[in-house]
């Protein structure tokens, strides 16, 4: 009775029907070849040749459907069936065919020398068609639901990828979408087929194929373009009103996971125009490898990936220091489970307290130090200078103090754009940790050194996920101004160009990544709302709200005093140290402390004292609008 149970009825009921058919194929192609033989005339067959092949036909049923069994042609879902079901009838049929010829022989029942190849041929083609008629009939219907109801779709790229995807979607019961056309600048390939869809031509006739056919979403299906290949497909899509998806990376080809479900929403960062920064990850594996490291901060976007990326190059131990209980529980939690031989240390504290943070090193001998703890919100700081200084100017020089009397070996200053020329508080701050570290550079063992990038893709606090929510919510797209620029850069090449430095690094150096050409704000809105499929000023509008209290239409990465020497990753540049009075310079950081501690009212002159090239720039505007131009959340 649990046997009985365990059997699925609706299974058993197809088994029964496809042994019923089977039997029927095998009797059809027992005659069916004397009938060919013969010009389609029954009465002309020889009786003897009909009485061989009745005569053996029951025992031919039994082998075969005995072969048919061992070749699991009563076990595979048919609704899925593909090259390997294909291959198997085939091996099952021509066995078929030989033990029938065997058989014969064996018996001595006389046969046309034909009769066998024509029995392998017939009942080759009408097994297969019983296997695949449930198959045919439900794509057909799918299709037709589809014709009237579903998402009409191209697809760019007439590789393996783009195979894949199209018989992922021709043959997924729950896809919605169907194909038009395939472009692929292959000329080899125009007015070829795949699975039954044209390749029509190159990308040059995307935008008049997405207009003759109606078509709603592009999928790009090229897992090995390059940024500029991204980026010029892209800049064509545009010009259409679809919704635009690409795959992931090659590897994921490589590995067989390319399927629908990895196919996402073309992020801003493809149009960026450059690959990803490469890095010697081999000289950073030995650098960090068994050293014991503290990340200040380690719970934010950058100081987040700084852990997981140190924490898979095998640190004796990792120390992350964070003031925000939240982040350092996720990222804990995070790199327990990917690391769990990982000698990890989770602390809450702030970069403010000297007695803390000197503790910790005291306790813990870290051997390099990454300083990623800062506030780092441009109108927000605005309106909190002291709150800035506090945390990022003194914080940053009780950290590096603590470093050089617990003998830390390296410290790494996370530094931004904005440091140059700056107009707003938060890059002032920045600017004068940069001139902290250079002074302690010149008088104490510990190396220390300063990594400027700017904005990052996809952080907490990065304009591109404020532009989602704005697009989600119907719009309008805030944008502060329509000429404003920034350079960009995605958080793993942010971590990347952190790591590197810590390895270049010999002391007093600002390092500075080549970002490439800067990205018109107003650019990168208007892409995101044509690439959620829909039309700038029509369906989502664009505000512009005015330049912020201290923000600039762009940023440089160098001061002009500063010079620029090349590393041996040509991506990644060493800024000459700007020389200045340090007897000074204590003596305005010490002014400036007792002015932020006694909460003085504006402390802007003196900063500016110590940063000459500081110009701050006020404005009456208020301070409720959307921000785009801040950093990502240290």
């Amino acid at each position: 009775m649990k046997i009985l149970n365990r059997i699925n009825p609706q299974l058993a009921q197809r088994r029964i029907v496809l042994v019923i058919l089977d039997i029927m194929t095998v009797c059809i192609a027992s005659i069916a070849p004397l009938w060919i033989r013969f010009e389609l005339n029954y009465r002309d067959i020889p009786q003897v040749y009909l009485n061989s092949a009745w005569d053996f036909m029951i025992f031919n049923v039994v082998m075969t459907l005995a072969v048919f069994y061992v070749f699991k042609l009563y076990h595979s879902l048919w609704a899925f069936a593909g090259t390997a079901e294909v291959q198997n009838i085939l091996a099952a049929c021509i066995l078929s065919a030989i033990l029938d010829f065997l058989g014969m022989k064996f018996m001595q029942y006389p046969i046309p020398r034909s009769y066998y190849f024509v029995y392998a041929l017939v009942l080759t083609g009408i097994t297969t068609a019983t296997r695949f008629s449930y198959r045919i009939m439900r794509s057909m219907r799918h299709k037709a639901q589809n014709r009237k109801n579903g998402t009409r779709v191209m697809i760019i790229g007439a590789g393996d990828a783009g195979n894949t995807v199209i018989k992922e979607i021709t043959n997924s019961t729950y896809s919605t979408m169907t194909i038009k056309c395939i472009i692929d600048d292959d000329e080899h390939k125009w007015g070829r087929f795949i699975q039954g869809i044209k390749i029509v031509g190159g990308r040059d006739r995307i935008v008049e194929y997405a207009a003759l056919y109606g078509i709603d979403e592009i999928f790009i299906a090229i897992p090995s373009a390059d940024r500029k290949t991204m980026k010029a497909l892209v800049e064509i899509c545009k010009e259409t009103s679809c919704k635009l998806r690409t795959l992931p990376g090659i590897y994921q080809l490589v590995n067989g996971e390319v399927n629908v479900s990895k196919l996402r929403n073309v992020d801003v960062e493809d149009l960026l125009g450059r690959d990803p920064i490469k890095v010697d990850m081999e000289s950073i594996l030995n650098y960090v490898k068994g050293q014991t490291i503290m990340v200040t901060g380690g719970g934010g976007s950058i100081g987040s990936e700084l852990c997981r990326q140190i924490a898979g190059h095998r640190p004796a131990r990792l120390i992350i220091v964070d003031i925000y209980e939240n982040n350092a529980y996720e990222i804990q939690q995070e790199l327990k489970h990917r690391y769990p031989q990982l000698d990890l240390v989770v602390l809450i504290a702030s970069v403010r307290n000297t007695n803390r943070i000197n503790s910790i090193m005291k306790n813990y001998h870290p051997d390099i130090i990454y300083h990623a703890a800062a506030h780092k919100h441009v109108p927000l700081m605005e309106v909190s200078p002291n709150e800035a200084i506090k945390n990022n100017v003194f914080g940053t020089w009780k950290t590096a103090q603590a470093a050089v009397q617990n003998g830390v070996k390296k410290f790494v200053l996370i530094s931004t754009d904005k440091a140059v020329n700056p107009t707003n508080i938060m890059g002032a701050s920045k600017r004068i940790c940069e001139m902290i570290i250079q002074t302690y550079n010149r008088h104490y063992d510990t190396e220390f050194v300063a990594v400027r990038f700017g904005n990052v893709l996809g952080s907490n606090g990065s304009v591109i996920p404020l532009f989602k929510k704005q697009i989600a919510a119907g719009g309008p797209v805030t944008v502060t101004h329509p000429d404003i620029i920034r350079y960009f850069m995605t958080i793993p090449e942010a971590v990347s160009l952190v790591l590197q430095a810590g390895v270049y690094a010999k002391g007093g150096e600002i390092f500075v990544l080549d970002m490439g050409e800067p990205v018109r704000i107003l650019d990168l809105a208007k892409n995101l709302i044509r690439l959620s499929g829909y039309k700038v000023d029509e369906d989502i509008k664009i505000e512009f709200t005015g330049l912020r209290p201290g923000e600039k239409l762009y940023e440089e990465l160098l001061m002009s005093e500063e010079g620029l020497t090349d590393t041996e990753n040509k991506l990644i540049h060493v800024g000459k140290p700007v020389e200045f009075d340090e007897r000074l310079f204590y003596v305005q950081l010490n002014h400036l402390k007792q002015a932020v501690e006694s909460e003085c009212d504006d402390v802007r002159e003196l900063i500016q004292e110590i940063v000459p090239t500081y110009s701050p720039k006020c404005s009456d505007q208020t301070d409720d609008a959307q921000d785009t131009d801040h950093m990502d959340d240290l």
